[in-house]
């Protein structure tokens, strides 16, 4: 590698981490003041892409990220000017789409001279039934045991479409399902022209996408812990910026006097987050080895990542699927006082025996005490919560394959005003057919993104 290649430096900002909604002041920021080459928005979850395939399915326009229009209205002008390319996955299920309500926006504010290109090929729904034989991640059935139900099929597509787009001069690129770090791993493989033979540097591109990918959380987000572990004007979060030259070696920092921090210790945590093994993270532009990557303080919100390695690449990839797997009913009430915990358990009891005489039974059914043993159960709560607070409030929660079972369950919460025990107030419920998501691996042979061009 050239000297030239080895002290030239990227900067990439990442304005969105896996949410459907995000705030915009940190990201006119970054525009602003970050000094970028790159803003990434990653915007995909686990279940984004099926609800997505779900509005698209009531209208073939919508399906692309619902803050698109919002963000691309504040942030085109700025990275117009600045220079800044755009990698984001708000394609989600329908990127044609998206695309097209980008062209519009540009033309709308006179933004012109853009190139932008959009990533197909993960959309595998027509061909699903190819693959009923597959067996599921998580429960080992056949994938046709959803036949009927599956309402998406996506493939995590790699970097490659990416980097592709770059190399043809792509202002914007806008994907659906592609794997999260690959919106970062594509600019690195287009500027240090890496490739699957450079297994160091595509560890290093890897952990530098894994860490930015849930963008805030490396700056302080779901992190903070008052007197323990304090992160400074969280009500200002800033977003996190990654500063990489040629020999893989990388920065981590935040736009001076935004809000939170970047420290080893925030950068160790997100390291471990959503990977399983460290050693074995399995991508489809590499298998990720963090066992060896070490974390050095270079000075006030800036951090040196070093250790990232690959070790080749998966034979297959993962498709994610969506499908509509039953119906959830929620209803809450809440109760105060010295005896409250009395009644709320008394207001329990009374629906479990109303469920008796109605011959209402549900796949699944919880009751929680919220403010008491809602997140641990009453086991473990009751261990460090031993005396119940002056306010509970009761949540009832019933599963079942119909929504006629579970409207049932919820209506007697709702009895509760006038048939239950004293002092309730503040009920609220929700009947909803849930969406759910299983997983299955394909041969990366079978998958073939192409690129689709536009010209603003």
């Amino acid at each position: 590698m050239s000297d030239s290649s080895v002290s030239k430096k990227i900067r990439i900002g990442c304005g969105s981490g896996g949410c459907t909604w995000e705030r915009l002041e940190p990201t006119i920021e970054l525009l602003e003041k970050g000094r970028l080459d790159y803003l990434v928005f990653e915007c995909l979850a686990e279940r984004t892409i099926a609800a997505a395939q779900k509005e698209k399915l009531k209208d073939p326009a919508k399906g692309y990220n619902p803050m698109l229009e919002e963000r691309m209205r504040k942030v085109l002008p700025l990275a117009r000017a600045n220079s800044v390319k755009i990698v984001s996955n708000m394609g989600g299920a329908n990127p044609a789409a998206a695309v097209d309500a980008i062209i519009e926006i540009a033309r709308e504010q006179g933004v012109s001279g853009l190139r932008i290109a959009r990533v197909e090929g993960d959309d595998l729904l027509e061909r699903v039934k190819d693959y009923y034989d597959r067996p599921l991640w998580d429960s080992g059935l056949p994938l046709r045991s959803l036949d009927g139900c599956i309402i998406s099929a996506n493939v995590y597509l790699s970097s490659d479409p990416i980097r592709d787009a770059l190399d043809q001069g792509a202002d914007i690129v806008i994907t659906g399902r592609v794997a999260d770090p690959a919106l970062f791993v594509g600019p690195l493989k287009h500027e240090f022209g890496w490739d699957d033979s450079r297994q160091d540097k595509l560890g290093q591109a890897l952990l530098l996408g894994h860490l930015m990918e849930c963008a805030a959380q490396l700056t302080g987000g779901y992190y903070a812990d008052p007197g323990y572990k304090d992160v400074p004007d969280l009500h200002r979060l800033g977003q996190p910026i990654a500063e990489i030259d040629g020999s893989g070696d990388f920065l981590i920092t935040k736009v001076e006097g935004s809000g939170g921090l970047v420290c080893v210790d925030v950068c160790r945590e997100q390291l471990l987050y959503e990977i399983g093994d460290p050693s074995h993270y399995i991508t489809p532009d590499g298998i990720a080895d963090f066992s060896r990557v070490s974390f050095e303080q270079k000075g006030k919100d800036l951090v040196l990542a070093r250790g990232g390695m690959s070790r080749g690449l998966p034979d297959t990839w993962k498709v994610n699927i969506g499908y509509q797997d039953c119906w959830v009913g929620e209803a809450e009430i809440s109760f105060g006082g010295t005896n409250a915990m009395a009644r709320a358990r008394l207001a329990a009891d009374i629906v479990k025996k109303r469920m008796e005489i109605t011959g209402t039974v549900p796949d699944e059914f919880r009751t929680d005490f919220i403010g008491y043993s809602s997140l641990y159960g009453e086991e473990l709560s009751g261990r460090f919560t031993p005396q119940p607070r002056g306010e509970i409030r009761l949540r009832i929660a019933a599963r079942a394959k119909t929504k006629e079972t579970v409207t049932a369950v919820v209506r007697e919460v709702q009895c509760m005003y006038i048939n239950g025990p004293a002092g309730s107030s503040g009920i609220t419920s929700d009947v909803d057919q849930m969406l759910s998501v299983e997983n299955i691996l394909i041969p990366k042979q079978d998958v073939h993104p192409h690129l689709v061009w536009y010209e603003v």
